[in-house]
């Protein structure tokens, strides 16, 4: 494994990760400008905000998909190692898009995408501990962040340690881009699915 290779597949996954799914939805269905719909966030759960939910089941399948993608293609012409940095990458794209002026979404459905890739039990875990919090609590920032943290957890059993240390860094990234969440979420704030507010 070269550095130029590293250095390729790491670029490739992050253009992948920088198209912005939720955006292109907005503009194929005439939604108008996401980033002044609801939280302004690029992802699938803005995208419900606007009451289109093919758009955001579409931007959802977007999103997630670039992540598993760049995983499947990486492993599958470079090997298990260059899958790890593919995700990685496409996550890192997807947060901070070169099409977007590096301004991107928090990452939730790439990071799902990316998970199920990589190793299909911890990502049908994480899937399965998103709904279950979404169910209960109605708040996707919430069962964003318990999914994530129990994600190197999940990765750690059925996948393997070196996994669960890139796992751990994309759950990073993850609360990273929550913190503002996070804040509302203490103070009570913080709008829940389907809400438009």
């Amino acid at each position: 494994m070269t550095l130029l290779l590293i250095i390729i597949t790491a670029l490739l996954a992050y253009l992948l990760g920088s198209i912005p799914f939720g955006i292109v939805m907005a503009r194929l269905f005439g939604l108008g400008n996401l980033r002044q719909i609801g939280s302004g966030n690029i992802g699938a759960t803005n995208v419900l905000r606007t009451g289109n939910k093919v758009a955001a089941f579409l931007t959802l399948l977007g999103d997630s998909g670039k992540g598993a993608l760049a995983v499947i293609l990486a492993r599958a012409l470079l090997g298990e190692q260059l899958a790890g940095i593919a995700g990685l990458f496409a996550m890192l794209g997807h947060l901070y898009p070169v099409f977007l002026r590096f301004k991107g979404g928090k990452g939730v459905a790439t990071f799902l995408g990316t998970l199920l890739a990589l190793s299909l039990p911890v990502g049908l875990l994480a899937c399965g501990t998103w709904l279950l919090v979404a169910v209960i609590t109605r708040y996707s920032s919430l069962s964003a962040l318990i999914a994530a943290l129990l994600a190197p957890i999940y990765t750690a059993f059925f996948y393997h340690l070196h996994g669960a240390l890139l796992v751990l860094i994309l759950t990073g990234l993850i609360f990273y881009k929550h913190r503002d969440n996070i804040a509302r979420l203490k103070a009570g704030t913080e709008t829940k699915i389907g809400q438009k507010g």
